[in-house]
């Protein structure tokens, strides 16, 4: 909107320019599966902002909460202990699977996955390992602080490290594209878990000695690729053989967001750490790191304390976004309405097969990979354009920058409104790629 140019003009004057790269929407108000500038425009929001608002945007039930803890007074408590807290970590635990016994809140995912890394290597130094090896994923993201990004699968997201830690090691991801012999024969994820796992021993890495955790993004993220069933199994069995903890990175995964409570119950596996954020509150700052007693009990009496962990607002905020969560029966929804997302998507690929090679995805998370007819190579141009269509026809998709249109509607978005976002789509991919 013309009247919105000198608010994007002073943002880019005073902003650091990393926060910038989204579609020039300036929100002023999100309600539910909509969201709405101060000039009269309305959107299908099919980002849930970065799969934060799983319970809906502006929840009736979360704003009532918070409603109270500002009458109340109550903004701040550092680490000292409220009701609020109780009541809600309580819940959690109660809430999630019986493996997971203590929560440690935090208020980021970042924060969250540099915890695990610090319980993993702190497991492994408890049990005699030699070195604090951890595995994780190429093409994997787990945040932008400096461990996060360590353990992270794309090499120019470290460059500003200026060296890497050589105790931290990446398997390719088993993309289903991947899963082929040398030969090019198809393999099996189990197959291709051994292959990955016997290159990196030939390093001379010893996994009773040198690796103390694996971390997994539950998929993806800029695609929504979830691993083969039976390489995380495999891997699983791997780790437990081997005195291995595992960790799953649930951030923008968990809450429902699959059509299970955490993205992990797709691969049928029990992790030992989980990390969980974004739909975690719907809303506020929040994120935890969740484990066993005996792994959530490694740091001392204060050691791994932050300043806004537990902050009432955010607790209050989480603890109404579980009780709408089982009350409104959104898991069992995300799975109803994924079906409805990913059968529309493949309809959109029958029509465009040149332009869309793949269509990823589980619940309400998904993604279309775009392709050169030609060439058969990521397009990313033509889905940036494709995004940009869809936010000038009233549907906000998440813009990753590259080859996919990534999408996840609130789990509350009704069944007509997810089949006009898909319709938005289809025109929108219509206009742009016309020959």
């Amino acid at each position: 909107m013309p009247e919105s140019l000198a608010i994007l003009d002073d943002l880019d004057k005073y902003e650091s320019r990393s926060m910038h790269g989204q579609m020039p929407i300036v929100w002023d108000h999100a309600e539910d599966f909509q969201v709405g500038d101060r000039y009269g425009n309305t959107w299908i929001d099919f980002s849930s902002t970065i799969f934060v608002a799983n319970a809906g945007h502006a929840n009736p039930k979360i704003c009532e909460a918070l409603k109270r803890i500002i009458d109340q007074k109550l903004l701040h408590s550092y680490t000292y202990y409220t009701e609020i807290r109780r009541d809600y970590i309580r819940k959690l635990i109660e809430f999630t699977p019986s493996q997971f016994e203590k929560a440690f809140l935090l208020s980021s995912g970042t924060e969250a996955t540099e915890c695990a890394l610090k319980l993993m290597r702190m497991q492994g130094n408890a049990i005699g390992k030699k070195k604090p090896g951890i595995i994780s994923f190429e093409g994997s993201m787990h945040g932008r602080t400096l461990g996060s990004q360590m353990m992270g699968g794309t090499p120019a997201a470290r460059e500003w490290i200026g060296y890497e830690d050589p105790n931290i090691h990446r398997l390719p991801f088993p993309y289903p594209w991947t899963l082929k012999d040398d030969h090019g024969h198809p393999v099996s994820g189990e197959a291709l878990f051994t292959r990955h796992i016997e290159h990196l021993q030939k390093t001379g890495v010893n996994p009773d000695t040198d690796i103390c955790g694996f971390i997994l993004e539950s998929y993806i993220g800029w695609g929504a690729v979830f691993f083969p069933v039976d390489y995380v199994k495999a891997l699983v069995a791997f780790a437990r053989k081997h005195d291995i903890l595992v960790t799953f990175d649930e951030i923008q995964a968990g809450f429902g967001r699959t059509g299970t409570l955490f993205a992990y119950q797709n691969y049928g596996v029990e992790p030992d750490i989980i990390c969980c954020g974004k739909g975690i509150s719907s809303s506020l700052p929040l994120s935890a790191v969740l484990g066993s007693r005996k792994i959530m009990d490694l740091p001392d009496i204060g050691s791994m304390s932050s300043t806004h962990s537990a902050n009432p607002l955010c607790c209050a905020a989480g603890l109404a976004n579980i009780e709408f969560i089982e009350s409104h029966n959104l898991v069992a929804d995300a799975k109803r309405k994924g079906k409805i997302l990913l059968d529309g998507l493949k309809g959109i690929q029958k029509k465009y097969p040149d332009r869309i090679s793949e269509v990823l995805g589980k619940g309400l998370v998904a993604a279309i990979l775009i392709v050169d007819p030609k060439t058969r190579l990521p397009d990313s141009l033509t889905a940036s354009l494709i995004c940009e269509k869809a936010m000038q026809k009233g549907l906000i998709l998440v813009h990753t920058g590259r080859e996919s249109i990534k999408m996840g509607p609130p789990l509350t978005i009704p069944d007509e409104a997810l089949l006009e976002g898909l319709h938005v789509l289809e025109e929108s991919i219509k206009e742009i790629v016309k020959p």
